[in-house]
């Protein structure tokens, strides 16, 4: 039972590219190792930019500084 985590900043992906990763992800299993669909589990997980540090500072911070 495959289970795949994925984790993007909140900025508003929509239900419809949610979707999308869900079922390109499980395609992607399915194609490449042979996985059953049925039993792939897929989990999106969007954080917030403050709780994303890249180099010692927020994704916030770093966006604000260009």
């Amino acid at each position: 039972m495959p289970y795949v985590n994925i984790k993007i900043t909140r900025e508003g992906a929509t239900p419809e590219q949610k979707a999308e990763l869900i079922r390109g992800t499980t395609q992607l299993l399915v194609d490449v190792l042979g996985k059953n669909p049925r039993t792939t589990v897929v989990v999106i997980d969007e954080v917030d930019t403050d709780n994303w540090g890249i180099g010692g500072e927020t994704v916030t911070v770093l966006r604000q500084q260009g």
